[in-house]
């Protein structure tokens, strides 16, 4: 029989919280270089800052260590989550959640920052159900296509030429110099953004960035595969049966595979793609995953060997069950920091700071969903999308 509401604090899965606290760490370290708008600067300017030398270091280790890790890890695990509803509930509500998503999206893209990720997690969501009545075997061998589907389409780009993200890329530019936006003031923009509507003029060229990015980088097809990879596990409850799974195991072979490959992808992005863009791609795709499931099976080996007592996961649960309100807080700590209607500290630290900063966010998001938690049973977001997902008042005081 399906559930009418949203699951108890009883029903939770540590684990997964815990998993998507880490995660959410991850996208802080990966995000962060762009609030403080370092990405914009030509590399002459990043060079000269004071920390020059050290950030081409850091630079190659946040390619080698966290750029499209964390992001897949917080893929597969909105895939286990999609499955634990779809456990309770019927398709149908389960797309009314995605509609409510991709609005979220939509306004955190238009209004708030052009980076964001969620409308295309509500996009691939929406195109699940498609695959819901299809065998494990089958699921999985999809998962995978999709997974390796845009090395194909980069060499049909560099092989053919055949331009997919061209009239995107034509579009983010003519809405840009609309704006009175060049590639001159592009990095400068947001940090000399005095008033919101200087800010709005830059996200409105940013969301048509934003699409040409998703579909440059076929994020869809890969986005899509790793949701069914994540409906998966969480189809056969793999997360309560940790125990059962030689995971020590799995772990080592997927750092010995993912270390040597992970450090010839960071080398190829430092270095300008010099083997060409399907070979960019194809080591991307052999990195990321080895990568996001060492991180995954590292996670559940010191889960499962940790005292009960030690408060490191539940700390990083508090984080996690409120995943949603503080991936939105991270671009709104992003724009007062760095933007000119905050204190427009944009372009002024070199990556190491950036870097820091990101990491004294996170610890400070962490204490505060602790606080948070403490006096309500969801965070402020987390609780709109389950008002109107059931489209009932649910209250949010304990």
């Amino acid at each position: 029989m399906m559930s009418e509401g949203p699951v108890s604090e009883k029903q939770r899965y540590l684990i997964l919280d815990a998993l998507r606290g880490f995660a959410l760490m991850g996208i802080a370290l990966a995000n962060f270089p762009e609030f403080a708008l370092w990405t914009f600067l030509s590399p002459e300017d990043q060079a000269a800052m004071g920390t020059g030398g050290i950030d081409l270091v850091v630079r190659f280790f946040l390619y080698m260590l966290v750029d499209g890790k964390f992001y897949t890890i917080f893929s597969l695990l909105f895939g286990v989550g999609f499955s634990l509803f779809l456990q309770r509930h019927s398709v149908s509500r389960f797309l009314r959640r995605m509609v409510i998503l991709a609005a979220i999206g939509f306004c955190h893209l238009m209004f708030i920052w052009s980076g964001d990720i969620l409308l295309l997690y509500a996009v691939g969501g929406m195109l699940l159900p498609l695959f819901f009545r299809l065998k494990d075997k089958v699921l999985l061998l999809i998962a995978v296509l999709l997974i390796i589907l845009p090395v194909g389409l980069d060499a049909l780009t560099e092989f053919a030429g055949v331009d997919f993200a061209g009239p995107f890329y034509d579009l983010w530019w003519r809405e840009a110099h609309a704006q009175g936006i060049t590639e001159e003031n592009f990095a400068g923009w947001l940090r000399d953004a005095d008033s919101y509507p200087k800010m709005l003029a830059f996200l409105m060229q940013g969301a048509c960035e934003r699409m040409w990015e998703f579909v440059s980088g076929h994020r869809l097809p890969r986005v899509l595969g790793l949701f069914i990879l994540g409906y998966l596990i969480g189809k056969h409850r793999l997360y309560v049966r940790l125990s059962e799974m030689p995971m020590a195991k799995w772990l080592d072979y997927c750092i010995l595979y993912a270390i040597p490959t992970s450090m010839l992808y960071a080398w190829s992005a430092c270095n300008g793609h010099p083997w060409g863009l399907t070979v960019h791609s194809l080591l991307y795709t052999l990195s990321v995953i080895p990568a996001a499931f060492s991180y995954i099976l590292g996670f559940c080996v010191a889960y499962q060997h940790t005292p009960s007592c030690y408060k490191f996961f539940p700390m990083m649960a508090f984080t996690g069950r409120m995943a949603l309100s503080n991936y939105i807080g991270q671009s709104l700590i992003g724009i007062v920091l760095f933007y000119g209607i905050g204190f427009g500290l944009g372009t002024s630290f070199g990556l190491v700071f950036v870097i820091l900063t990101a990491l004294a966010v996170f610890v400070l998001q962490t204490y505060l969903s602790r606080l948070w938690l403490s006096r309500f049973l969801f965070g402020p977001l987390e609780w709109l999308w389950r008002l109107l997902t059931y489209g009932r008042y649910f209250p949010i005081r304990r």
